[in-house]
C-alpha cells in the first residue's frame, strides 16, 4: 500500500499527485491520500459546458481561488487551503466490484472515523448543497460536509472526496461558491455547508486528517490482503463495528505502527490547513 502525505504548491500539480495514485493502483498497488489542497475551485465537466462558465471562473478568481478543471463530472467544489480532501485508489483485479460498492465502503469508513472523533454525521445532504450527489455526508439534520466523486478505469478505480473541518472554513466556502454557482445557474444555499465542528467534532484539522487517513488505510489494507468478505461484514452498518473498533485512532495508533510495510511518500508542504495559504 502506498500512502502520500503533503501537497504541491500549485493546484494543478497537486491534482497530478492524486492522478498518480490511480496509475499505481493500475499496477497493483493501492494508495491513500488525505491532505489539505491548495486554494482553488475545481470545476466539473458539467460546469465547463455551462453558458456561465467563464463568469464562474472569474468569480472564483475574484475571491482568490484559482479555477481548475477536473476530469470527472459533478459540480464545482472549493478548497480554501484549510479544507481537507481524501482519495483512495484500488486495483480492479476481478472487475466484479461496482461504483456503488466503492462509494458505500469509503463513505462508511469515513463516517465511522468522524463518529469516533465525536462528530454526529449521517449519509445524505440538504437541498441546494454544493456539488449535489447521492453519496454525500452531512451533519445530522444539518449541512453537507463531505462530497464524493469517483474515477473508474478498466484496471483501477479512485474514490475521492472533500471534507470541511470547521465552521470558519464552511463560511469561506459558502462565500466563494455563492457567486460561482450563481454564474453557473445552479441552485445553492451557503447555509447548507456543514463541517466536522458543526457536527460536534474537533476543530483541529490535523486530528481529523490523521483519523481519516488511518481509517482509509485500515480499510484499504484489509482489501489488499484479500479479506473483502470479512471487511464487508464489519461494514454492514454505521454502528460501532468495523475495522477501527476498539482503536483510539488519533492518539494511540499511527499508520506506521499498524502497517509497518506501507510505503509513505512525503511531498511539498505537509502542513494541514497552512495558515499562510492565500
Amino acid at each position: 500500500m502506498h500512502l502520500v502525505r503533503g501537497r504541491a504548491p500549485d493546484p494543478v500539480q497537486d491534482r497530478e499527485l492524486t492522478a498518480r495514485l490511480l496509475e499505481r493502483a493500475a499496477e497493483g498497488v493501492p494508495g491513500v491520500r488525505v491532505w489539505a489542497p491548495p486554494r482553488h475551485v475545481a470545476f466539473g465537466r458539467r460546469d465547463t459546458r455551462a453558458s456561465g462558465y467563464e463568469r464562474a471562473r472569474r468569480a472564483a478568481e475574484r475571491a482568490g481561488f484559482a479555477p481548475v478543471e477536473r476530469s470527472v463530472g459533478g459540480r464545482a467544489v472549493a478548497y480554501s487551503g484549510e479544507t481537507l480532501a481524501f482519495a483512495v485508489a484500488t486495483p480492479r483485479e476481478d472487475r466484479g466490484d461496482s461504483i456503488d460498492d466503492r462509494y458505500t465502503v469509503v463513505g462508511r469508513v469515513v463516517r465511522r472515523a468522524l463518529r469516533d472523533l465525536g462528530a454526529a454525521v449521517a449519509p445524505g445532504e440538504p437541498p441546494a448543497s454544493f456539488c449535489p450527489g447521492d453519496h454525500s455526508v452531512r451533519v445530522e439534520a444539518g449541512g453537507k460536509l463531505i462530497g464524493l466523486a469517483q474515477r473508474v478505469r478498466a484496471d483501477a478505480a479512485l474514490v475521492a472526496g472533500c471534507l470541511i473541518p470547521t465552521v470558519a472554513d464552511a463560511t469561506v466556502l459558502g462565500q466563494v461558491l455563492t457567486p460561482t454557482y450563481d454564474a453557473l445557474a445552479v441552485d445553492f444555499d451557503p447555509a447548507t455547508v456543514g463541517s466536522v465542528e458543526a457536527a460536534g467534532g474537533p476543530t483541529d484539522a490535523a486530528a481529523i486528517r490523521r483519523a481519516v487517513e488511518f481509517a482509509l488505510c485500515a480499510s484499504t489494507r484489509a482489501t489488499d490482503e484479500r479479506t473483502e468478505a470479512h471487511t464487508a461484514r464489519r461494514l454492514t452498518s454505521d454502528g460501532h463495528a468495523g475495522p477501527l473498533a476498539g482503536v483510539d485512532v488519533a492518539a494511540d495508533t499511527t499508520v506506521r505502527d499498524r502497517f509497518p510495510t506501507v510505503t509513505v511518500t512525503h511531498v511539498g508542504d505537509e502542513t494541514t490547513g497552512a495558515s499562510g495559504q492565500p
